[in-house]
């Protein structure tokens, strides 16, 4: 095996063998979901079914060795958007279109303001503290939330400024809601219980893309100018956040049923987001040439963790490892190989649709990745 010099194995979140969070929704909650949105079953009834996956999902994550667990998202049919739906001052609207993938359209959803935006009981708290009575020594519980500048950028896409606009005609007053928000939110999860918070911000990952990015939201924009912005808003929003709650961020290019939204490498937006953005670790994705090569990692702030989404969530076939293995130490050209961790590129079901992939092939995926890191890092 490729030798790895000083290689050390990490107790913390994020762990040198790590996930993304969401995982394939089992058929039985499917069912639920579809009942419940047809008002068969109460709300209630729907808790009970997810209260019930969620625990075994737990199990499972807990017997294929992972030091992590969440939820898989289960509550959730979107990644982000079910959480901007519990903020105050936010509705959920259908619209004309869905977010566009590669071949693919999602559902016309989007969250739109109604008023000032706050994050007092924000529901996901109760959902994080079904999830840490699983917690023990040894295994963290994660809540993953939509980053708030993702946040911001739903709230920007076309069919959504003239609303936006109704109560924020300043950026800076809309920035600090937010921001006051997501402050709101995460010192509750905090008293909840919570050390290991995950921001998902796939703005980054759309800004690689100059033409993705203008046909969903403007075209001509200035993308330093947005991602200066961005930054702000991230940074504004963490500001303060307890020294023993780890914050980290996932970045990735999409991703729907299998399929992707952008491309490009990481180098239009590293100095700002790896340099600048106050978490304490990346998780991105880098399974295709889509995602460019290691080059812009240069630009992570010192201690700063990277974890290289190497192996892909979209597809159920096992990558080579000698090939998975290669490219950890091509990466370590640019970060230390104590300041590397491995995952999926993303979840394998960012929405309740989930990617085309099998459970079994699902879990595969997590021990593979298990059992590169237990020969690196040793």
């Amino acid at each position: 095996m490729m030798q790895f010099e000083n290689a050390k194995k990490r107790e913390v979140t994020p762990f040198r063998y790590d996930i993304v969070g969401s995982f394939l929704r089992p058929k039985v909650l499917k069912e639920e979901r579809a009942k419940f949105a047809k008002g068969i079953i109460s709300r209630e009834e729907l808790k009970n079914i997810e209260d019930i996956e969620i625990t075994k999902l737990i199990e499972k994550q807990k017997t294929v060795g992972l030091k992590v667990i969440t939820d898989g998202e289960f509550r959730r049919s979107w990644w982000h958007l079910d959480f901007m739906w519990g903020l105050t001052g936010v509705e959920k609207v259908e619209i004309d279109n869905g977010y566009k993938f590669n071949g693919l359209e999602t559902r016309p959803e989007t969250a739109r303001l109604s008023g000032k935006i706050t994050g007092e009981n924000h529901p996901f708290v109760e959902h994080f503290k079904f999830i840490n009575q699983f917690a023990q020594e040894g295994i963290v519980a994660r809540q993953t939330i939509p980053a708030p500048a993702q946040f911001l950028a739903e709230l920007q896409r076309a069919e959504n400024k003239e609303d936006t606009n109704k109560f924020y005609n300043n950026i800076d007053d809309l920035i600090n809601d937010i921001a006051k928000a997501y402050q709101t939110v995460i010192k509750e999860l905090y008293d909840a219980g919570c050390r290991s918070l995950q921001l998902d911000d796939c703005t980054w990952g759309m800004f690689c893309d100059k033409k993705y990015w203008e046909a969903r939201q403007d075209a001509g924009v200035n993308l330093k100018e947005i991602a200066e912005l961005y930054v702000k808003v991230n940074n504004l929003s963490i500001l303060n956040h307890p020294d023993d709650m780890i914050v980290t961020t996932h970045v990735c290019r999409g991703n729907y049923h299998s399929t992707f939204a952008a491309s490009g490498g990481y180098e239009p937006i590293a100095e700002i987001l790896f340099g600048r953005e106050n978490v304490e670790g990346f998780y991105l994705e880098f399974d295709t040439d889509r995602a460019g090569d290691f080059s812009p990692l240069r630009f992570l702030g010192d201690g700063k963790q990277v974890v290289l989404g190497l192996v892909s969530s979209k597809i159920g076939e096992l990558e080579d490892k000698a090939t998975i293995i290669s490219r950890i130490k091509e990466a370590t050209q640019y970060v230390d190989i104590n300041n590397i961790c491995i995952s999926p590129q993303c979840g394998f079901a960012s929405t309740e649709e989930g990617n085309i992939i099998t459970e079994d092939e699902q879990w595969n995926k997590i021990i593979f990745i298990k059992e590169i890191a237990d020969e690196i890092w040793k």
